[in-house]
């Protein structure tokens, strides 16, 4: 039984170092753990707000840059169709000159040709032939 003692008395002794440890190491009361945790929901809440205002500031400047590019893409549009109108109406210009510098070539023709013919054509055959011209001449203006 002695060796039941002894073994008990370590045990006592085991159990007070243990509550000793115990106290010193303890966990903080209930009230102390519940304002830790409500502290650290707050840190929790406010970390992601501001991970939220970053991200929405990081958003905002892609945006911002993306616009910027579409602008500026719509731009370089703009200005090559401008380039594009131009050139297409300087060649507009340019065809209608060269057809009213046709037409004034064959209307020259066309009168040079009656006066040759009035003077080799006698009268009422020359007058036909040239009224036949001035109402070509004139459908011709017309058209």
């Amino acid at each position: 039984m002695s060796a039941d003692k002894g073994g008990f008395g370590w045990f006592l002794i085991g159990l007070g170092i243990g509550a000793a440890v115990g106290v010193l190491y303890a966990p903080k009361s209930g009230q102390e753990t519940r304002e830790e945790l409500a502290s650290s929901a707050r840190e929790g809440s406010e970390f992601v707000r501001e991970r939220s205002r970053q991200a929405a500031e990081k958003v905002s400047d892609f945006a911002d840059r993306g616009r910027d590019h579409l602008n500026e893409y719509v731009d370089r549009g703009k200005d090559a169709v401008d380039r594009g109108r131009s050139q297409w109406n300087q060649y507009v210009d340019r065809g209608r000159q060269a057809v009213s510098d046709q037409v004034d070539n064959v209307n020259t023709a066309v009168d040079e040709a009656t006066r040759a013919y009035h003077s080799t054509a006698s009268g009422d055959e020359a007058d036909r032939i040239s009224n036949a011209v001035e109402a070509g001449q004139q459908a011709y203006r017309t058209t």
